[in-house]
């Protein structure tokens, strides 16, 4: 978990080549399907633009047909989800349908004027429509106010880390490994 710019999707590739699981990232699959002109697609570019989040429903729908896969028998990582309390509920639900229980949770951190640095030069870098300054600060705000609360849950069934997301990509990692050592094992 973490705010849009932490480095999520950066440490959950790095993480998920250690432990030799995949990282599932709902971000990733939405752009595939903007990309891809698939109705999905189209339906997330629509609330993508605006700087608002896709449905629950359709994220719900498609993290539960990712997690039903063989590969995630021996483990994944969620890289950007749950982001509310109600994909709390349905996270748990999978999760309880496949006989599986969330090990960890971790929570990037960072300043909110680093996030908006990263996420305007990365708009630059590849040319994503959906990182305008508008869009990154209502997102920023949208994990504000429905996923940082979140942290809280996680914390009471201790399994929630949090890590400073700021640094050398390599520290960040360090850093990552380290909180999650004792709540693997």
């Amino acid at each position: 978990m973490g705010p849009q710019g932490a480095g999520k999707g950066t440490q959950a590739a790095r993480l998920a080549e250690r432990y030799g699981v995949p990282a599932i990232s709902t971000g990733d699959i939405f752009r595939a399907n903007i990309k891809g002109g698939t109705e999905l697609g189209r339906l997330a570019q629509e609330y993508s633009a605006k700087g608002d989040l896709v449905p629950d429903s359709v994220t719900n729908a498609m993290v539960r047909d990712r997690l039903a896969e063989a590969d995630v028998a021996r483990g994944f990582i969620l890289d950007g989800y749950p982001r509310n309390a109600a994909q709390v509920v349905e996270l748990d639900a999978i999760l309880d349908g496949l006989g599986v229980s969330l090990d960890a949770v971790v929570e990037l951190t960072a300043d909110r004027d680093e996030l908006l640095a990263r996420l305007s030069k990365r708009a630059e870098l590849e040319g994503r429509e959906d990182d305008t300054a508008e869009a990154i600060a209502r997102r920023l705000d949208i994990y504000d106010e429905q996923t940082a609360p979140l942290t809280a849950a996680y914390a009471e069934r201790g399994v929630l880390a949090q890590v400073d997301g700021i640094g050398a990509i390599d520290d960040v990692t360090g850093r990552l490994v380290a909180a999650l050592e004792p709540l693997l094992s």
